[in-house]
């Protein structure tokens, strides 16, 4: 709930009290002594779904051009006529318990700090992110995420967009595209002064890391965090609730993937960080989207009558260009989940084929590994599951054989079984272990 503080212009006290009482309003009137031209201070407790309509009421009398008024939130009011108000006012529908359209732009611009601070927060988030990362510890992952501004200026381009406030949208946007780049040079910087200065063993291999490699070639699935993120936030600071967790929520499909792509650029992993990148943009894009629609679905519209065809006009512009923007990036995140789901399909039909093998013609034999080598051609090699153009090239199958039983013929026998599941050739080398036992 809310209580207004509304000074009451110069012979406007009539007016503003005949609305307050047909609307069945408490209120107190206090008399003001300052050389304002103003008469009264009046104290009017709100359900909060009951703010925007009042003050959009209050603005007609003209206190908004001749005065101010002052928003606060209340802990309770004990009062059987607001109890009444509270139920004519309540609805289970998620925009009829929103917040006003004017708290709503204060809250976006106050989650939205000065430019040398959001700068400065977001380069150590993305400095504790890299960290995080090479350390494969989702703990300093999660608490880069806490100090990261990123919900402010997500919010912001978002809300400026249905209210009409280009300034904000603007300012929003900009942040955003700011905070990208920051975060990705920073992070590759600091990736980079980590190898070169040996902090890390010379030989690491950041796509056998968990949290590297993930972000590295990332899959459709990806994007519900980012969907999720932006219409939880929207959601969170238009019904009033903390946007604190939900900032993480935000924080986590930015930080981590924008960090991955800075160590990628430190390693010269150029595809890994296209991957790291791309998931990043598609992010942000996916939470300013998702946060467009839910403010709009939520009932948010300029003050001004003649505003809000401008505003839908500009609504239904950027949400086309953040669809084809978002549905560009997810094309690319689907030819990536599509070749990882080949690649898993292949190498468990070639792992059932040797087993088969090795159970039906060699009971002596023992599996002890196999191994999926990528094409030479890949662009990117660094890790087994980490390639772009996931083709396999070689398999290496060793397996263990009593003395003097090796069969060259298994070679020939596995490489005609497994080729049946390849459009490609795919070449097959055993090494054959002997084990004697004693």
């Amino acid at each position: 709930m809310r209580l207004l503080q509304v000074l009451i212009p110069a012979g406007k006290s009539s007016a503003i009290e005949g609305m307050l009482d047909d609307e069945g309003i408490d209120y107190v009137l206090s008399d003001e002594t300052s050389t304002r031209e103003v008469d009264a201070v009046a104290y009017v407790p709100l359900p909060t779904n009951a703010v925007e309509p009042i003050l959009d009421r209050l603005a007609d009398l003209g206190v908004e051009r001749d005065s101010y008024t002052v928003v606060l939130s209340a802990e309770t009011v004990v009062s059987d006529r607001f109890e009444e108000l509270e139920e004519r006012y309540s609805s289970d529908d998620v925009d009829e318990e929103r917040i006003a359209r004017q708290e709503l732009l204060t809250e976006a611009r106050e989650l939205t700090p000065s430019f040398d601070v959001y700068a400065t927060m977001t380069v150590i988030s993305a400095v504790v992110a890299t960290a995080g990362l090479l350390l494969d510890s989702p703990a300093v992952v999660v608490g880069s995420m806490v100090i990261a501004p990123l919900i402010g200026p997500a919010l912001a381009a978002s809300v400026g967009t249905v209210v009409n406030d280009h300034e904000l949208f603007l300012k929003g946007l900009k942040y955003q595209a700011i905070g990208v780049f920051l975060a990705i040079g920073s992070a590759a910087v600091f990736a980079w002064l980590v190898r070169t200065l040996h902090i890390v063993p010379p030989g690491l291999d950041p796509a056998g890391i968990t949290e590297i490699s993930e972000r590295f070639t990332p899959g459709v699935l990806l994007l519900a965090v980012a969907l999720g993120a932006g219409v939880a936030g929207v959601i969170s600071i238009a019904t009033g609730i903390s946007v604190a967790l939900v900032g993480v929520m935000i924080a986590a499909a930015l930080i981590p993937p924008a960090a991955a792509a800075g160590i990628a650029i430190a390693w010269g992993l150029p595809i890994a960080a296209v991957g790291a990148t791309v998931l990043t943009l598609v992010n942000v894009i996916s939470v300013n989207l998702a946060g467009l629609l839910t403010l709009w679905y939520t009932g948010y519209r300029p003050d001004q009558f003649v505003e809000v065809d401008i505003a839908r006009g500009k609504f239904r512009r950027h949400v086309a260009a953040f669809a084809i923007a978002a549905l560009v990036c997810t094309a690319f995140l689907g030819g990536v989940t599509y070749t990882s789901y080949q690649l898993s399909v292949f190498e468990s039909d070639a792992q059932a084929e040797i087993d088969d093998v090795l159970d039906e013609e060699y009971d002596a034999y023992v599996l002890t590994d196999v191994e999926f080598v990528l094409d030479d051609e890949a662009e990117f090699q660094q890790a087994d599951r980490v390639a772009m153009t996931r083709q396999v090239d070689t398999i290496v199958v060793t397996v263990g054989v009593p003395p003097g039983e090796a069969d060259p013929e298994l070679a020939e026998t596995l490489h005609t079984r497994i080729n049946q599941h390849s459009e490609e050739e795919v070449s097959v080398q055993i090494r054959f272990v002997e084990v004697a036992e004693h």
